[in-house]
């Protein structure tokens, strides 16, 4: 994932980059939201990055900003681990670092208010977008086999999916034209795919062939149907024509910038590609953020050892035939004053 979000760095530079190039410059005490942020070693990854850029960009020590960091995400990440990661990464680096920078965990859904009004200078979200904040509704057991998007899915589940995006999304940007100052930036990294219509094709393909893997293990009795049939990811990836579409109906920002970024699923710094190998990390890198919800919702009645193993194995024969990518909407967004928005 690290190679991934590393591809995305030209769009946060160059918008942190503009931000000094304005008329006021940053900030003197610049506000930095990491929404969505996790609890592994990528959330470092981030702040470092930005914090090196900052200090690249600040040629004099008066001219650099003090930071204050607010890493967002539900109430049940793994905060605690976080922190003690921070404690680390801040004795290694503190010698090093000329600016100051103070850091706070922010739990709560980016559904809903999370900061006060007019608060926060930058904002970004990296791959956290594309989680919906329910399941959408109407999909009931209409999708059978199928636990996300897949071609063998019917019209309803198509249409019910986007509603919940469309709805989220101008959530999202509603909520964040309300905390974000005049004039502040943000610069979303959106988990999307590259087609119009989702029916044309798997729109997210680690999903089918995890839905594959379920149902062979419903045929097999080892797992039970109605559990199958119930099963939903609440999960959109969302073409670029929708985003933008949304972002101009939300009238609160200004699309300074849009940029793709496509890069393997599977193992992309490898030279010799192996596909059991990739396999067996995608299976690793599914069960990551799915096992919570196939636990909650599964119980105890199914094997998760047996499933990511029989996935491993689907996902390797898949990759013989198609080597899927990440296929990501990076995009930068300026917070309308208030004269461009009465507009």
């Amino acid at each position: 994932m690290k190679a991934v979000i590393s591809k995305t760095w030209p769009v946060l530079d160059e918008t942190l980059k503009s931000m000094l190039n304005t008329e006021n410059g940053f900030p003197k005490c610049m506000k930095i939201a990491d929404l969505g942020c996790s609890s592994g070693p990528n959330t470092l990854f981030l702040i470092s990055h930005i914090m090196d850029t900052i200090e690249d960009l600040c040629k004099q020590p008066d001219d650099l900003p003090q930071l204050e960091v607010f890493l967002n995400d539900l109430p049940n990440n793994d905060f605690n681990n976080l922190f003690k990661l921070l404690s680390n990464f801040s004795q290694k680096n503190g010698n090093e670092r000329k600016l100051e920078w103070f850091v706070y965990g922010v739990p709560g859904s980016f559904y809903g208010r999370i900061f006060p009004s007019n608060n926060l200078h930058f904002v970004y979200s990296s791959f956290s977008i594309h989680w919906l904040s329910q399941i959408p509704e109407g999909l009931e057991k209409n999708n059978k086999e199928n636990i996300y998007m897949a071609i063998t899915s019917p019209p309803q589940v198509f249409e019910a999916y986007a509603k919940q995006f469309q709805r989220d999304f101008s959530t999202f940007l509603c909520l964040r034209s309300e905390e974000i100052t005049f004039g502040g930036r943000m610069v979303l990294a959106i988990n999307s795919r590259s087609f119009a219509d989702p029916s044309s094709k798997d729109a997210f393909p680690l999903l089918t062939v995890l839905g594959e893997t379920l149902s062979d293990m419903v045929a097999q009795g080892l797992a039970k149907k109605d559990d199958l049939y119930s099963f939903n990811v609440r999960l959109y990836t969302p073409c670029l024509q929708e985003v933008e579409a949304i972002i101009s109906d939300d009238g609160s920002f200004n699309l300074d910038k849009m940029d793709i970024v496509h890069v393997p699923y599977d193992d992309y710094d490898e030279v010799v590609f192996n596909k059991y190998k990739s396999g067996k990390t995608l299976a690793g890198n599914v069960r990551c953020f799915i096992e919570p919800m196939l636990v909650s919702h599964f119980g105890s009645s199914i094997n998760l050892d047996s499933v990511f193993d029989i996935y491993a194995k689907k996902m390797a024969d898949h990759l013989s035939n198609e080597r899927p990518s990440y296929f990501t909407i990076v995009i930068s967004l300026t917070r309308k004053f208030r004269e461009e928005t009465s507009n």
